[in-house]
């Protein structure tokens, strides 16, 4: 098992409790920049794991799959959690030491500490973001170039796009279509770029500031440019007609999964603020009520491009004994993260045990997740929890309440029997 952070100690602990002998190296007490504590699974950038509403938030629902399955972190988190209203937010500190020492004074961990210079044959590479040195090194050689300074585009859902002020059509009507249409007049192009160019970034850290701009371009630095930038660029009309006629600008949405649930703002990575893109994003009029489902970010994040190199069950494609987990699979998020450990761990153990390890259903979040790392995608980016990856998402039900609590209802009951049949 080769790292200590959220996925890791997941998979490790797991294995553990389940009678496997498990040897743990981390780098650690060496640290990346964006560390600052010798102790396992530390939280580097925020003290939240978003939202604890089990029926009413894909990421809440998540946490409660796993606590079903034994979630060595979803344990340390209600033990040390702090008051954030709806959210699950701990003291980072007492977080992180609650799983290191879970993790040092279990009877079947053996903990090294020490930099891992070579891919192994077999085990789980859960190194994170910031995977460097010859390792990173290896990764690449043998799966192709890693992705890194990452940018991405927030994702809405399907639903919420205002349809009286969207169209539906693919540029010269080339496709099947694929892609919602958010046209602008020139006043409202123009007060949209006005906010965009002027509205607060989000800080990021010195490691991720090197060359970050040179891979991809933000759609906020792309406007300052000038005003009609975007419009010549990705927001350009041509080849699209509302109305009779062609807008004067336009944003594109691209579905994010085959029953159009999510979709993509095109050519919108941002490293704006998640508060201002919501404020600068909902200017646009088939928007103005959008509901996000992932915000964009920008931040070094290295990860495969797991659709050519992982198989659903977080192995390696042409090596079934070397598993993934973690960020560098394309999961996003600290619980998603540790979600992918967890189940990288219980492959493991079906490998061990010579016993054939089957998907969760993926009418859960966490079996979605899974498909969707492995699953052909051209447009492959890192991804959360969310409900538009889940199998089935009750579409016929309008109510959305009451449809994320059948969503709900249905994955826990899946998960339940996930666990009585698998994992007894």
């Amino acid at each position: 098992m080769i790292g200590a952070g959220l996925a890791g100690s997941e998979a490790a602990y797991f294995l553990a409790e389940h009678g496997a002998k498990v040897v743990l190296i981390d780098m650690k007490p060496k640290m990346t920049p964006a560390h600052t504590s010798e102790k396992f699974c530390e939280l580097v950038c925020s003290n939240s794991l978003k939202s604890d509403d089990v029926y009413g938030n894909a990421c809440g629902l998540l946490k409660e799959e796993m606590r079903m399955l034994g979630s060595l972190t979803m344990a340390a988190a209600e033990k040390c959690r702090v008051p954030a209203g709806g959210a699950l937010a701990v003291d980072r500190d007492l977080f992180s030491s609650y799983v290191d020492e879970h993790l040092r004074r279990h009877d079947n961990i053996t903990v090294l500490s020490g930099e891992v210079e070579e891919l192994p044959a077999g085990g789980i590479v859960a190194t994170g973001p910031l995977t460097q040195g010859k390792l990173f090194d290896a990764i690449q050689k043998k799966f192709g170039t890693l992705h890194f300074f990452d940018a991405s585009a927030p994702i809405v859902t399907g639903e919420s796009v205002d349809m009286q002020k969207a169209f539906t059509q693919d540029r010269y009507d080339r496709g099947t279509g694929d892609y919602l249409n958010c046209p602008m007049t020139k006043e409202e192009y123009e007060s949209f770029v006005t906010a965009l160019v002027s509205a607060e970034r989000a800080k990021l850290h010195e490691f991720e500031k090197k060359d970050v701009f040179e891979g991809c371009m933000p759609v906020e630095v792309m406007a300052a440019r000038g005003m009609d930038t975007l419009r010549f660029g990705p927001f350009k009309p041509v080849g699209l007609t509302f109305e009779g006629r062609r807008p004067y600008a336009v944003l594109q949405l691209r579905r994010e999964n085959t029953e159009g649930g999510s979709y993509g703002l095109v050519g919108c990575q941002t490293n704006l603020k998640f508060s201002e893109q919501k404020r600068v994003f909902s200017l646009i009029p088939a928007l103005k009520h959008a509901e996000f489902e992932r915000y964009g970010v920008m931040h070094r994040n290295t990860y495969l491009e797991s659709p050519k190199c992982l198989n659903a069950d977080l192995s390696a494609k042409g090596s079934p004994d070397l598993f993934f987990a973690g960020q560098i699979t394309g999961v996003e998020g600290y619980v998603e993260s540790a979600a992918s450990g967890l189940i990288a761990g219980y492959h493991v153990l079906g490998r061990l045990l010579q016993k054939p390890s089957v998907l969760p259903p993926a009418t859960t979040v966490i079996g979605a997740l899974c498909r969707y790392v492995a699953t052909e995608n051209k447009n492959f980016q890192p991804m959360n929890a969310n409900y538009g990856i889940l199998e089935g998402g009750y579409e016929g039900v309008r109510d959305k309440t009451e449809r994320r609590k059948l969503i709900a209802e249905r994955a826990l009951y899946d998960i339940g029997r996930f666990k009585r049949e698998y994992l007894g």
